[in-house]
């Protein structure tokens, strides 16, 4: 007779103990560098959306060997979404290993 082991529930990032003030100092960090100089309209939402975007996706190809449906999977997006930020984000596709 095999025993199954019961999966434990993922945590959410914002239940993690000083996730959210860790995240947030290096944030306001970010908006200083990236703000620095900005004319009228600053452009600091997209381009942290983008630095974001662009880490995570590098993240997902890493641990998922650069299999694109294993790390859109790995970030809960559509593997086509996966795609198009890729391609938006100007991430290179590497073959599999």
């Amino acid at each position: 007779m095999a025993v199954i082991k019961a999966q434990q529930p993922r945590r959410a990032a914002s239940t993690l103990p000083g996730i959210d003030e860790v995240l947030e100092k290096k944030l306001e960090e970010l908006v200083i560098v990236l703000s620095a100089g900005q004319g009228t309209k600053s452009q600091v939402y997209d381009e942290i959306l983008s630095l974001v975007e662009r880490g995570l996706i590098r993240i997902a190809l890493k641990r998922n060997k650069n299999v694109k449906s294993a790390a859109a999977s790995y970030l809960g997006i559509n593997r086509n979404t996966f795609q198009k930020k890729m391609t938006a984000l100007g991430i290179p596709c590497r073959k599999a290993k």
